[in-house]
């Protein structure tokens, strides 16, 4: 970043532009030059006879061309102008908020032997900024000069976020610099329900979004009616289908995710049910923590995905409304899940909770705090965004786009999320319902050819 940069898209306009018009202006109008007899032509006299209606058609050919040629570059050339834009405002922002050092000098007259009593600022030190777009990701260092600017050069998430209307997706503090990573045009990095992935540990969600739940485990959803909270877990259902996990469902309400009975094994809504399942998948964890140390391949330090194990994912819906009507089984409920969020990762046990509001009554004893990636989706509170991120000087606005909403990764930065996308006419209950029945029969071809082995 330079001082220049300032008026970076107006220079960029006049140097692409200008020789343009004129040259294009020259071609069509060359006729007429050459018609023109330059020997009678006088500076004094000038025996030139202008053909105005060739010159004027002259001008609007070439004013036509520029506007077409404009169009055509901001319509197939826009994450250029972008990048022009973005240099530009932070150009802006350094000099209108003082942070560069200046000092006063005296111009020099245009006559030498006068004396000049005008003075003017020169600039002796610009803060050094890059500035670069790559793969959909903004990222733009900012030297560390431990000068008397420190303090707002390491605090620009907000200045970024909203001037250059991104979203701040990590901050790296690093050796004389930090680095902030921004998504840009985050709505366009939205992907199709067909193109969510889970593999290597990972699910992805969004073009540059992730969810790393072998590194960072346990998933909490919250949202209101409408927000499209229902959605983007039957599109987790879906996704992790497609691998060899085993997925159990608990949904309080019997509402839409209990209507999964009649398409998939281990999906539960009544209160009895659901502590059952509950407690056996805890048991299941345990039985494999016990046992994973005693199989062949085992090394210290890895998790179950290195000796081939399936994931086990408890999805739990309403957790907060299932909490207040088991009453005093509350407790017991609270302990396994505590013992489930602390002891799942390296056995491969994660769980995925949904609320409303992820109240602290249920939610207390650092329970919340394992939650690693956490989504708020459509409308909530300033005291419901505090609830799920903790205290933060994060700036929260609403968009009536169903399915968006917010989330941190579990890098403590707070982005805005968009759910992927579901066509009107994808049926979740049909492709569930396929995805597990070719899972059934690859395991009952599997234990086929084990049996001809043995």
């Amino acid at each position: 970043m330079r001082q220049s940069d300032k008026n970076l898209l107006y220079h960029f306009t006049l140097v692409r532009l200008l020789p343009l018009f004129f040259f294009i202006l020259l071609l069509f109008y060359h006729k007429q030059l050459l018609q023109t007899n330059w020997e009678n032509v006088s500076l004094i006299d000038a025996n030139i006879q202008l053909n105005i209606p060739y010159l004027m058609s002259s001008l609007l050919t070439a004013l036509f061309v520029c506007l077409l040629v404009t169009y055509l570059y901001y319509h197939y050339r826009i994450d250029h102008i972008k990048q022009l834009q973005h240099r530009q405002k932070l150009a802006r922002m350094i000099l209108e908020n003082g942070w560069y050092e200046s000092e006063q000098v005296q111009s020099d007259s245009f006559f030498k032997d006068l004396g000049s009593s005008k003075a003017k600022e020169k600039i002796r030190h610009f803060p050094k900024v890059y500035y670069r777009l790559k793969d959909g990701l903004i990222h733009i260092q900012v030297e560390i000069t431990m000068g008397k600017y420190q303090e707002q050069l390491l605090r620009l998430e907000k200045k970024l976020e909203t001037g250059l209307y991104c979203e701040l997706t990590d901050k790296i503090l690093k050796d004389s610099y930090v680095e902030y990573i921004l998504l840009y045009d985050t709505i366009n990095s939205r992907i199709a329900i067909d193109d969510v992935q889970a593999q290597n540990g990972q699910l992805k969600l969004m073009d540059n979004l992730w969810w790393s739940y072998d590194s960072l485990p346990h998933m909490l959803i919250a949202g209101g009616t409408g927000g499209g909270k229902t959605y983007f877990i039957l599109t987790i259902i879906e996704a992790l289908l497609q691998t060899n996990a085993t997925i159990y469902v608990l949904d309080p309400k019997n509402a839409d995710l209990a209507d999964l009975e009649t398409v998939m094994p281990n999906v539960y809504y009544k209160k009895e049910d659901m502590i059952d399942c509950l407690n056996q998948f805890y048991d299941e964890m345990m039985l494999r923590n016990e046992n994973i140390k005693l199989m062949d391949g085992y090394k210290t330090g890895k998790n179950y995905a290195y000796l081939n194990l399936p994931a086990h994912f408890l999805i739990f819906d309403e957790y907060t409304s299932f909490m207040e009507m088991i009453g005093r089984d509350s407790i017991e409920v609270m302990s396994k899940l505590k013992q489930i969020v602390m002891l799942g990762r390296q056995s491969g046990f994660f769980l995925i909770l949904a609320c409303q509001r992820p109240d602290a009554k249920y939610l207390g004893d650092g329970i919340r705090d394992n939650f690693n990636f956490r989504v708020a989706l459509g409308r909530m509170s300033e005291l419901g965004y505090n609830m799920m991120f903790g205290e933060n000087d994060k700036d929260f606005f609403l968009k009536p786009i169903k399915g968006r909403g917010y989330v941190d990764v579990g890098t403590s930065v707070i982005s805005e999320f968009y759910t992927p996308l579901v066509p009107k006419e994808h049926d979740f209950l049909e492709a569930i319902q396929e995805l597990n029945q070719h899972k059934q029969a690859v395991a009952a071809s599997c234990e086929a050819k084990d049996a001809d082995t043995a």
